[in-house]
């Protein structure tokens, strides 16, 4: 297996909460390496973002997503006491998780037809960083 250069991917958000679909930028960094097989390992450093994968053909399920996370964490909570009015963002990332591995073969990411990877962002609009890492052969 061979470790190849990190990339790094700017991810600009425009809303408070929303899922970007980074499978292209992902797919991007796999091809430009020589990898046929292995895995790419994707980050977020953020404490208010984080990875997922999930369906990209109707848009509907992104919406129930996000909407089942305000639900369950609303923005505002009287027990919350992080001063910075995003408790929420800080427990949604913590749920879904700021890391992903995906598998690589043929050179292609392992996805399944209806799958995207998408970077969630809960406390926007942002700057965002993915962090990519390809392991591969």
């Amino acid at each position: 297996m061979r470790t190849y250069p990190l990339v790094t991917e700017a991810v600009q958000t425009t809303r408070r909460t929303e899922l970007v679909d980074v499978t292209a930028r992902v797919q991007q960094a796999v091809s430009a390496t020589t990898a046929t097989g292995g895995f790419a390992v994707l980050s977020v450093p953020h404490t208010t973002a984080a990875l997922t994968i999930n369906e990209n053909a109707d848009p509907d399920v992104r919406h129930d997503l996000m909407r089942k996370l305000d639900e369950l964490l609303p923005q505002r909570e009287p027990y919350y006491r992080h001063s910075e009015g995003n408790s929420d963002s800080h427990l949604k990332s913590s749920l879904l998780g700021s890391t992903l591995t995906v598998i690589i073969e043929q050179g292609r990411l392992v996805l399944g037809t209806w799958q995207a990877i998408y970077l969630c962002e809960f406390d926007g609009p942002r700057d965002r960083r993915l962090l990519i890492k390809v392991i591969g052969e």
